[in-house]
């Protein structure tokens, strides 16, 4: 499965040493953007990737990219600068990126981090997917099977979730029977899992 990684940098020679390092790794596609503007203009037609983005370029900044990008799971920024220094590294994670490296780096840390970077992206991806087939699942019930999954997430009897919702208790089964088959589970604990994942309640 080949990998993407996008290098955003106004230096024509980082961009370039850059691609020429990463050009060993035959699962990588490398593209590389000579603006922080330039890549925010494509950023909605890009695939998911790893990031690699210079800190003081003109027009949007490093920080301006990581701003737009909020947190986005389809990329992981590593920002690198010349420049550095502890409060531009500071910025840089909170604003959301995985790791920061100075100008000129060692090749098989910028590697590592690289590596490390796909990683989170693929964890991030697995955790999205996670979510929207809880989503769709939860999806499937009705009003009053999601009610009857209220109750038993906090932790009510049939009889008392019966009373609140003025039907039967026999009728509180049948819903809850119901949505199990929709949720595709067959345990309390397996419902209640999709239903966090989903968000459909707050975990605390």
């Amino acid at each position: 499965m080949s990998r993407t990684i996008y290098i955003v940098d106004d230096d024509d020679a980082v961009r370039a040493s850059l691609h020429s390092l990463l050009s060993i790794r035959q699962d990588l596609i490398v593209r590389g953007f000579r603006s922080g503007d330039a890549f925010l203009q494509d950023v909605g037609e890009l695939d998911p990737g790893v990031l690699l983005l210079d800190f003081h370029m003109p027009g949007a900044t490093g920080l301006d990219v990581l701003t737009a990008l909020d947190d986005s799971p389809r990329f992981v920024p590593i920002v690198l600068t010349g420049q550095g220094n502890v409060g531009l590294a500071v910025q840089a994670m909170k604003a959301g990126a995985l790791d920061f490296i100075e100008k000129p780096y060692e090749a098989e840390t910028l590697l590592q981090l690289i590596d490390n970077a796909f990683s989170r992206l693929e964890e991030d991806n697995e955790a999205a997917s996670r979510v929207n087939a809880a989503e769709a699942k939860i999806a499937k019930l009705s009003p009053r099977e999601t009610d009857v999954l209220k109750g038993l997430i906090e932790g009510r009897s049939n009889k008392i979730i019966a009373y609140e919702l003025d039907i039967s208790p026999r009728t509180v089964e049948i819903y809850r029977a119901n949505l199990m088959e929709k949720l595709e589970v067959r345990s309390l604990s397996e419902a209640l899992r999709i239903a966090f994942a989903a968000g459909l309640f707050p975990k605390s």
